[in-house]
């Protein structure tokens, strides 16, 4: 059935009710018009009425003492009746001198039944309508639900659906009203145009809205169906980009949503107009509050003379003025900025004007629509209580940080008049949204071979704001578990308490020669100096064992003699040096071993030589100073983290710094001082083209006296850098090696790990015009160099066969912990796919020193679902 057709439809059933009113009404009025006016409402004579009581219709046509009962007084009395519901015909005629009221009731609904409905629950279309079960049926009340139902399914994108109310009649004046309901399919956005857009490519807008279009990957998301809502907060995300970016005179023209009933399906078109790009002149805080220096408040404003307007630092800059001015006494002030724009010069001259406010108090904070979140994890926001100094800026600043959270789906705040002149309530209307989160990953890495993940997270724990989660990693060489905790207000304060548990064990693989088991956990205190700086602190305890294959620990023990093999009282096998005393009692010697192209072997094929305990490799003795040894670890640490980024994920402006330092020794086997910093500088340069800069260094050292193989640092607690330093190198690629057991069983020296290194980094993003947003794929071109050096660890190990000693220096003589600067540079494809992040790199080394391992393509890439 059309629209237009449903739409005839209840125009005519609608005028056929009314018509039929008030024709009844006209041919009673003319019956009755010569003597109704000698009747009184007490001779009045009601048939046809089943369960509603005859005094109940006379009521309708009472009249004051002594006076008549006029054809006029007859018409309303009808049109009430009518009116109410409860019938479905109404007839007045005069019978021998007598009024008589002849009623059609309408029928009773026995129950209301949806059919059809699949896609939305019945709890939720029964709450959307308004006939009710043993309520009265009214046909203008149906074709009212009816709408509301097309209204419901038009807010889910279904826009063809087909809604037929029908009634079954039952015994007793009951009937059942069936909604036969053909959902159809969602109406998509099949196309996102924008016309005027010169400054921001089409890209960039795509992707600060929330609708998306229709594409390959639909089936995996939801945001391409249409919805007028979503699309009105589309254009206030459009504003606020242009009003980021200094396009103060930036408006949205018109959006335009043409629906192609045939497809099923919408084009939005988006006009804008964006005006000219504006910076700020002049900067000024005028006080009139007498004991305010404006000049004070200046310091702390942040937008500056010759900078891009940026509405984001304006509306900042009235916070901070405004705590500064309350935190002095002044609780009522209110900062208003104004901005003189000059056209010839294309800037905003901005005033921040403080003066006193009315003295209006907050009477009560009403939270409204949580059903699962706690009243005090929403009033937790508010940096005023009841009984404070009503204060605007404060309550923009709670929205805010409600929306952040990502509890709720809807958040809106809004006041009304309290029961004062000088009182105001603030009303804050949430909708609570799902928090909870499962979750199974996978995915390949070039270090860590196949890997997943299972996860369940909530971020809104039992409705008290808190977070938790439990994973578990199962990969082809890498295991782990972990347990976290985050209590965002710990103690009712804007602090941040929590707690990390961990087990994690690696195997070995190409690119480490010893395997690692470590278990432990972290406190961690965060304490938010600003918005955008925060300190954290934490304490962390860990129990770290290293374990090397035997095949890699069997020389220089003092029996350094050919290898047998041995039946173990088991039965199984294992391999021993001869005359190594640890061979078991009642071990049966199968013989001894041939090394049969580098593999032992009991047979000897012919002209082999007995297997050496040198034939098939030996660890650096770095790592076997610490082979079978648990280390306990403990340690505190801080870090100092600054951020003003647009958004956490893929950001496009915006600085992140974090500097970290950590002192083991409060107890344990380990005590060093580890330092390390990261910076990284976003700059959107057009159209969507996104320059990163990225600096990061590290320094390690040994505090206490000097272990007795040398050095004070264990080698694992060292930098071993690769990729995530210089891309181009494999995992522990980079940095200082041992020379001393290279080349035995062609192996390559082992990474021992620097005591410092720095890395800088250039990349540049840019979206591929030439696919669809929907494939979400971006390029990338980058620039890496760095460095890892020095070496305070184990410099020789005593055996029993002698020393095992730590070279460093290559064949020419050249030591690895020298500082050799690394570099490269590579092309990159970056894929948000339905299946997760993934990443290709391809690079080329441009220097590098000689014993370092390089890696020119890698992968990694994973999915959640």
């Amino acid at each position: 059935m059309t629209f237009f057709a449903r739409t005839v439809r209840t125009v005519v059933i609608a005028g056929t009710v009314v018509t039929s009113g008030v024709a009844a009404a006209t041919l009673a009025s003319t019956a009755l018009s010569t003597g109704v006016n000698a009747q009184s409402a007490s001779s009045i004579v009601v048939q046809g009425n089943r369960r509603i009581e005859a005094d109940t219709v006379r009521s309708y046509f009472s009249t004051g003492p002594g006076e008549p009962l006029s054809a006029a007084r007859v018409d309303e009395a009808i049109k009430a009746m009518y009116a109410t519901g409860l019938f479905r015909d109404v007839r007045v005629s005069r019978q021998g001198g007598r009024l008589v009221v002849t009623v059609v009731e309408n029928d009773v609904i026995n129950r209301v039944v949806f059919e059809g409905n699949r896609r939305l629950k019945t709890e939720q279309l029964t709450n959307e309508i308004e006939s009710r079960p043993r309520g009265t049926f009214s046909r203008a009340t149906v074709q009212s639900d009816v709408q509301r139902l097309y209204d419901v399914y038009r807010r889910t994108g279904r826009y063809d659906v087909e809604i037929v109310p029908k009634t079954i009649q039952q015994p007793n004046g009951r009937m059942d009203l069936v909604f036969e309901i053909n959902e159809g399919k969602k109406a998509s956005v099949r196309a996102i145009n924008f016309v005027g857009n010169n400054n921001f490519g089409r890209q960039r807008l795509l992707d600060v809205m929330s609708t998306g279009e229709t594409g390959l990957f639909s089936w995996l998301r939801s945001n391409d169906v249409y919805d007028a809502d979503r699309l009105n907060a589309d254009q206030e995300a459009l504003r606020r980009l242009y009003l980021r970016s200094g396009y103060v005179d930036m408006r949205v023209v018109s959006a335009r949503a043409d629906f192609d009933r045939a497809a099923n399906a919408f084009t939005v078109t988006i006009e804008i107009e964006e005006g000219p790009q504006y910076r700020i002149g002049t900067v000024d805080v005028q006080s009139n509050i007498r004991d305010v220096d404006g000049a004070v408040l200046r310091r702390i404003v942040r937008t500056s003379p010759g900078g891009v307007y940026n509405v984001e630092l304006v509306d900042k800059s009235l916070e901070d003025v405004t705590l500064e001015v309350a935190r002095r006494g002044y609780a009522f002030a209110q900062v208003r900025p104004r901005g003189e724009r000059d056209p010839s010069t294309l800037t905003v001259n901005l005033v921040y004007v403080v003066e006193e406010g009315p003295r209006v108090y907050v009477e009560r904070i009403n939270i409204r629509g949580n059903t699962r979140t706690q009243d005090r994890v929403v009033r937790r926001e508010f940096d005023m209580a009841e009984g404070d100094a009503y204060n605007r800026v404060l309550v923009d600043r709670a929205e805010r940080r409600l929306k952040n959270l990502g509890f709720f789906k809807n958040v809106k705040i809004t006041t009304e008049p309290g029961s004062a002149a000088d009182r105001v309530i603030v009303n804050v209307d949430v909708e609570d949204q799902p928090t909870g989160q499962f979750s199974i990953s996978g995915g390949y890495s070039t270090s860590d071979g196949f890997i997943a993940e299972a996860s369940v997270e909530e971020r809104n724990f039992l409705g008290r704001g808190q977070f938790v989660r439990l994973g578990g990693t199962f990969g082809q060489r890498t295991q782990g578990l972990n347990f976290s905790f985050t209590e965002p207000y710990l103690l009712d304060y804007r602090l941040s308490g929590g707690f990390d548990l961990f087990w994690r064990h690696t195997s070995v693989s190409n690119y480490q020669s010893y395997a690692s088991t470590s278990y432990g956990g972290t406190l961690r205190l965060g304490v938010p100096i600003t918005e955008n700086f925060a300190i954290q602190a934490r304490y962390t305890a860990m129990s770290q064992r290293i374990t090397l294959r035997q095949d890699l620990t069997n020389c220089y023990t003092g029996y350094n003699g050919n290898l047998r093999q041995y039946t173990l009282a088991n039965g199984t096998v294992q391999n021993f040096q001869q005359g190594d005393p640890s061979i078991p009692a009642g071990a049966v010697d199968n013989g001894p071993l041939y090394n049969v192209g580098g593999v032992p072997s009991l047979t000897n094929p012919g002209g082999a030589a007995l297997f050496g305990c040198l034939d098939d490799g030996e660890a650096s003795a770095a790592l076997r100073a610490i082979d079978g040894r648990s280390r306990f670890i403990s340690m505190l640490g801080y870090s100092l983290i600054y951020s003003n980024l647009d958004r956490a994920i893929n950001p496009s402006q915006g600085v992140f710094a974090e500097l970290r330092q950590d002192v083991a020794g409060i107890g344990g086997d380990a005590k060093f001082v580890r330092t390390t910093g990261e910076l990284r500088y976003y700059h959107d340069l057009t159209n969507d083209w996104i320059l990163m800069l990225r600096g990061q260094a590290g320094n390690i050292f040994g505090w206490g006296s000097t272990k007795p193989n040398g050095g004070k640092l264990d080698s694992i607690d060292q930098f071993f850098m690769g990729p995530e330093l210089v891309r181009g190198f494999q995992t522990a690629g980079i940095g200082p090696r041992d020379f001393a057991t290279a080349g035995m069983a062609g192996r390559l020296p082992d990474a021992v790990g620097g005591t410092s290194y720095w890395g800088a980094s250039a990349e540049v993003t840019f979206p591929i015009t030439f696919l669809p947003k929907d494939f979400g794929m971006r390029g990338a071109l980058y620039a890496d160099a760095g460095a890892v050096w020095g070496y305070n660890s184990v410099t020789g190990l005593q055996t029993g066969g002698g020393v095992l000693p730590v070279n460093l220096n290559d064949p020419s003589g050249r030591s690895s912990a020298d500082h050799v600067v690394r570099s490269s540079v590579g092309v990159g494809l970056l894929w948000n796919s339905p299946f997760g992040p993934i990443r290709f790199d391809y690079s080329f080394v441009l220097s590098k020193a000689q014993w370092d391992r390089t890696q020119f393509f890698r992968f990694s890439g994973g999915t959640r679902f």
